[in-house]
């Protein structure tokens, strides 16, 4: 059994409960069939704290897609510190679309340690710079694994790999792909244009969505790490300098938990001719990545049984668009089935 907890109580913690309990298959990968408990919640809305997390996944402002019922889970969520987690400009908007933070604060490495964490798993929104470092921190204190599952540089900078590592800790990030997300598509047809000997000039990637991670990301200086991590991820498969513009463009409420994706690829093949590939990409965001959560939760639990601690290198570079250490996704795949299989 893995038991973990949950900084973030929003649309991808709501995807991935429900996960747990819909039987979904997962990624083909050879792991064991680990039963996962959430034993810790933590998040900053009133109207979250309190309540059983069985409920609270289904509160405002969540708006993802409904596809299990999840049962009580005996578990209370506890108000976790705000630090950066809420951006000004979103407490201007109407409550059913926003926030609504809490003014208490527990002392998170002392649930976790309560609890019994085997794994600390970090939704806070984009941006939340001083609050991942904390729930870091925490999981230092109480012995948890980490899972960071947004564009803070945790797992990618070496200081922090090496605390973990020192620490006797497994860590797996920064910021997870999507199942089959618009990195993942962007990635693989710019790979695709190299292998052809299409010469990529110029890219974008422009997303809009409607749930608070957009809404969030309407600050434009909340979004210098997430264009840093979907850029690099792109850049990395590419063999020479290109133009990209890549990253999240506008927040469109009535699109909820949906999210479209509009790439662009601009390049020249034999002769010098123009080459343009246009694609459109609408998902379901937080169902999209809750598949991806759940295979690197089980990766940590098989660290933390073999002893195994710092950065997981190979489960990074599969699940993560910002690993220490880039591979083109096949070779991740090839290197994270070795790595179990060992």
């Amino acid at each position: 059994m893995i038991r973990i907890a949950i900084a973030g109580i929003g649309n991808c913690c709501s995807a991935l409960i429900q996960g747990i309990f819909s039987n979904q298959p997962g990624m083909g990968l050879p792991l064991k069939p680990y039963k996962i408990k959430p034993v810790a919640a933590f998040d900053i809305d009133s109207r979250k704290i309190g309540k059983d997390l069985s409920e609270a996944i289904f509160s405002p402002p969540n708006c993802t897609y409904r596809f299990a019922e999840v049962p009580k889970l005996d578990v209370t969520v506890k108000p976790g510190p705000r630090f950066d987690g809420v951006a000004e400009h979103m407490l201007t908007y109407p409550e059913e679309l926003t926030f609504k933070p809490a003014e208490e604060e527990a002392d998170v490495a002392e649930e976790l340690k309560r609890a019994k964490a085997d794994v600390l798993i970090n939704f806070l929104p984009v941006g939340a710079e001083k609050a991942s470092r904390y729930y870091a921190e925490a999981a230092l204190e109480a012995g948890c694994a980490f899972l960071n599952c947004i564009p803070v540089f945790i797992a990618s900078d070496p200081e922090w790999a090496k605390r973990f590592e020192r620490a006797g800790l497994p860590i797996i990030g920064d910021d997870v792909k999507s199942q089959l997300g618009a990195t993942i598509v962007h990635r693989t047809l710019a790979r695709l244009f190299e292998e052809r000997g299409v010469r990529l000039e110029r890219s974008y990637q422009l997303n809009v969505g409607g749930n608070t991670d957009f809404l969030n990301m309407l600050e434009r200086s909340r979004l210098k790490s997430k264009k840093k991590s979907k850029t690099q991820a792109v850049e990395s498969v590419l063999n020479h300098p290109a133009e990209l513009q890549i990253g999240p463009s506008d927040w469109v409420p009535w699109l909820k938990d949906r999210k479209i994706a509009f790439i662009r690829l601009e390049g020249r093949n034999f002769g010098g001719a123009p080459l343009n590939l246009e694609l459109r990409l609408e998902v379901w965001d937080s169902p999209n990545s809750a598949g991806v959560v759940i295979e690197a939760i089980k990766c940590l639990k098989l660290a933390l049984e073999r002893g195994e601690a710092g950065v997981l290198e190979a489960p990074s570079a599969y699940f993560m668009k910002s690993p220490p250490k880039q591979y083109p996704d096949w070779q991740a795949r090839k290197l994270l089935e070795e790595w179990i299989c060992r």
